[in-house]
């Protein structure tokens, strides 16, 4: 589902990282640690396709993304991927529900009842109708989670999904996380600072400026 290969970033002259390597399966989930500023966002945002690697090769649902325009990107970003954004990213003037719902308009699916039940899985339930500036960071990093993977997507990346979480509410969504990779057979790499949200996964590693190794 995932493949990199050498990949590497570097602003100006300074390298962020360097020989990248990794490959994710269907139905994987693989958290991967790091120190601050080591490049941990820099990747997941590369890998979408948002940022552009200076060297090495990604490969996501079989493409090669070095071989897509930007609308090809857009797509393959509308069709298989799961974003959680560490600055939640959510639309001030959209209610929750229509957050939540917009990968489904997108690709022209009209499943009202599926936004119900994600958003009753990461505990907003009752909240679909409010705006954006009604809610706490903690229900707005939900709402974020609750965007990613209301398409079931084919691969997930979720970069500090728990962060601004209570630690009952961070169970809960590491609960959805697994149950998206277990039930839809999606891949799901995890960027995360906390060693009990990287114990749900199947694999932990750790990125240095030097790649990727076991944690």
């Amino acid at each position: 589902m995932l493949y990199l290969k050498s990949l590497g970033k570097r602003y100006g002259a300074v390298p962020v990282f360097h020989d990248v390597d990794l490959e994710l399966a269907p139905g994987e989930f693989v958290a991967l640690l790091g120190e601050s500023g080591v490049g941990k966002s820099t990747l997941l945002n590369c890998i979408a396709g948002l940022d552009d690697a200076d060297q090495g090769r990604i490969g996501i649902a079989g493409q090669d993304l070095a071989a897509l325009d930007d609308d090809a990107r857009a797509r393959l970003r509308r069709e298989h991927l799961g974003f959680v954004f560490q600055a939640f990213h959510v639309l001030p003037h959209l209610t929750v529900a229509e957050n939540v719902s917009l990968p489904l308009r997108l690709l022209k699916r009209h499943e009202v009842g599926r936004v119900q039940a994600v958003l009753a899985a990461v505990g907003l339930a009752g909240l679909g109708a409010r705006l954006p500036a009604q809610l706490s960071g903690g229900q707005l990093q939900r709402v974020a989670i609750a965007r990613a993977v209301v398409h079931a997507p084919a691969l997930i990346l979720a970069d500090e999904p728990t962060g601004n979480l209570d630690p009952d509410t961070a169970q809960r969504v590491m609960d959805l996380l697994k149950a998206q990779v277990r039930d839809t057979g999606a891949a799901c790499l995890l960027v995360t600072h906390s060693a009990h949200a990287a114990e749900r996964a199947d694999r932990v590693l750790r990125l240095t400026a030097s790649g990727i190794q076991p944690a």
